[in-house]
């Protein structure tokens, strides 16, 4: 049996890795990937938000409210979208999350009262996100389990690449209209409506897998899980430092614009050229060891920032963080469709995917406030709070490698 056992997880290992999973993905899942990729490469509102309305005569301090309006909405569409996804589906889901995308982006173009603009910023920002638990949950629902882990890389991956070229989209588009902007995203969420309608999961499977079977209370009530959602957001409170903080710790040292353009080059080159490397060697690890190992990273990556020794502390502190994510990050992201009962499969996912949206929230703004009062040992508290999140997901994440679960 033993023998049995042992050739069984070298098969499992040996059809885990990138191409061998993608060649297994079933045509819903490739559809989710190339949806997601599209919808990505047009998301360009909230970038763009702050220059939009500041060029329309608003205020800074108004484009400001407006951006934490829409922060507010991404956190109850996730919340929201995660109840959608595991009582009605995913198709229907992500149907009325990019229709009502589509019809409310080019909105704020034809509006001009502020309380208006502050409702369909509002309205964006939860629809556009509705579709993300629902997802992440069909990702789950027809990947192996042992191959999730790697299936999340990839979800990252595509969900990476279109977040770097979205930006430089959006400035050539910008240069032309705002008009052709909006519009441009919006076609963007209409093309992944059509995917959705023609080839995720419907009729008698969809409805097998949806239905009411449960709240929020249910998932309240697992308190590992609960402790992985503090780790969730403590993670990402940490991590946005790198478009909060850094910068102006890299200008406080005398350095140029540019070295901080470097260290984000640095990092988006790390994670896009080894992510799925090292995610063949870390999905078959229990998932707690390597999230401990990615806090750790995190927290030393920050805490090499505090040190004054210029440049250098900048780019190894970078390296160190970088290498936080690419070990860490898939693993995160997967786990609560490896830990979730599976009736509330999307509800798990919306509930971690708010604690990464809140934790970007709250992140940016406390960080710069601490930066403010406390100066460069900033760098040290960050480090803390890394290991305050080590902590909790060392607790809260199950002692079970549940990804070689076939």
């Amino acid at each position: 049996m033993t023998e049995v056992l042992q050739e069984h997880e070298r098969q499992q290992r040996g059809d885990a890795g990138v191409l061998a999973t993608l060649r297994a993905t079933p045509a819903p899942v490739r559809a989710l990937l190339a949806g997601v990729l599209v919808n990505q490469l047009g998301t360009f509102f909230q970038a763009y938000l702050v220059l939009f309305l500041t060029a329309r005569g608003f205020t800074s301090a108004q484009a400001g409210w407006a951006l934490g309006v829409y922060g507010a909405g991404l956190i109850a569409g996730l919340l929201t979208g995660g109840s959608l996804g595991d009582r009605i589906g995913p198709r229907p889901t992500t149907l009325l999350s990019m229709a009502g995308s589509a019809v409310l982006l080019p909105t704020v173009l034809y509006l001009h009262q502020y309380a208006a603009v502050l409702v369909v910023v509002a309205l964006v920002g939860a629809t556009t996100q509705l579709f993300r638990p629902a997802a992440a949950a069909m990702l789950a629902t027809h990947t192996a389990k042992h191959r999730r882990v790697m299936i999340f890389a990839l979800y990252r991956l595509v969900q990476n690449i279109g977040a770097t070229t979205a930006p430089l989209l959006g400035a050539v588009l910008v240069a032309v209209s705002y008009d052709l902007l909006f519009w441009v995203e919006a076609a963007s969420t209409a093309a992944f409506a059509a995917l959705a309608i023609f080839l995720f999961p419907r009729g008698a499977k969809e409805q097998a897998e949806a239905g009411p079977r449960g709240g929020y209370g249910a998932l309240l009530r697992d308190r590992r899980y609960v402790l992985f959602l503090l780790a969730m957001f403590l993670n990402v409170f940490v991590y946005v430092q790198y478009v909060a903080v850094l910068p102006l710790a890299m200008r406080a040292e005398g350095l140029a614009t540019g070295w901080y353009a470097a260290m984000l080059s640095l990092n988006g080159f790390m994670v896009v050229a080894f992510e799925l490397l090292m995610t063949k060697v870390t999905q078959r690890r229990p998932p707690r060891w390597v999230a401990v190992a990615g806090f750790a990273l995190l927290g030393l990556g920050h805490s090499l920032y505090g040190f004054q020794w210029g440049l250098a502390a900048f780019v190894a502190g970078t390296v160190v963080w970088s290498l936080a994510e690419l070990i860490g990050g898939p693993t995160m992201f997967a786990y609560p469709a490896l830990a979730a009962p599976e009736e509330l499969l999307a509800r798990y996912q919306g509930a971690a995917q708010a604690m990464y949206g809140l934790g970007a929230v709250l992140g940016p703004v406390c960080g710069v406030a601490l930066w403010l009062a406390l100066g460069p040992p900033v760098w040290w508290v960050f480090g803390l709070v890394s290991l305050a999140g080590l902590a909790a997901a060392w607790t809260g994440m199950r002692h079970a490698g549940a990804a070689h679960e076939s």
